[in-house]
């Protein structure tokens, strides 16, 4: 969610209900990170990280810590040393895995949240297996809160997603479209016009941008763009407040899941 997940859009989800997450991508610096901190109005948030990136800019991962989000998350790395330093800042910690045994791995290392993030999922990513079989090994493999990653878009995916023992969804894409997002228009106008099966992955704008990601994760983007987007975006089709995508996904959830029950 770097470049759409700023500040602004961190506050308004956690307004509603949500947890909102500033998202520093491969281009963040600490000076963008400390300007999309300003934005919060006092709000509770958490802020995702790549690994790679925080290892090119310590300084990034110093401003990160200083902040004290109520959930930091570091992902696409083997080098675990940064949960010891969270842990040490008091911090609550998570990390997205793709594999069953990533997740053992990231539990082994001290994580207290893992997000199983399946190939679905837009932006990078390893493409190994779909969300719901993920998540299912995982929640089986593991002790820890397990968050569902991956094609969540709608409030049926939410509520499929809790159904199978997630804790929480974990959403992207369709927040990247909402009016408080840093997306840009034209971004903003093709998330909201594509279809589910418009999505392709590719590593060509990382190796233009010379961006460290290996071949190993791509990023899933709307197909011919660099627009980020996952297999959930054919369930975008306005652009609205986050209010109303909190409110939307969280009772029409809760309204599928009492009738299941």
């Amino acid at each position: 969610m770097g470049g759409a997940a700023g500040g602004r859009l961190a506050a308004a989800v956690s307004a509603a209900g949500g947890l909102g997450m500033i998202g520093m991508g491969s281009s963040a610096t600490a000076d963008q990170l400390t300007a999309e901190l300003a934005q919060l109005d006092g709000r509770i948030f958490g802020i995702g990280l790549v690994h790679w990136v925080v290892q090119d800019r310590p300084d990034l991962f110093e401003v990160a810590l200083a902040a004290r989000p109520a959930l930091l998350s570091v992902s696409f790395g083997e080098d675990w040393e940064w949960v010891r330093r969270a842990h040490e800042a008091g911090l609550t910690v998570t990390t997205q895995v793709a594999t069953v045994d990533a997740a053992r791995r990231a539990v082994d290392a001290g994580v207290d949240v893992v997000v199983a993030r399946g190939a679905e999922g837009g932006g990078h990513g390893e493409p190994t297996i779909g969300t719901l079989p993920l998540l299912a090994d995982v929640l089986d493999a593991i002790d820890v809160p397990v968050l569902a990653a991956g094609g969540v878009s709608s409030a049926r995916a939410v509520a499929g997603v809790l159904a199978a023992g997630a804790g929480a969804a974990w959403v992207g894409t369709a927040f990247a479209a909402c009016s408080e997002a840093l997306t840009p228009s034209p971004a903003r106008d093709a998330l909201i016009a594509a279809d589910g099966d418009a999505t392709e992955l590719t590593t060509e704008h990382d190796v233009a941008a010379g961006y460290r990601w290996p071949p190993s994760i791509p990023e899933r983007v709307l197909r011919g763009s660099p627009v980020n987007a996952g297999q959930g975006v054919g369930a975008v089709r306005r652009e609205e407040s986050a209010a109303e995508l909190v409110r939307s996904l969280a009772e029409g959830a809760e309204r599928l899941l009492r009738r299941w029950h």
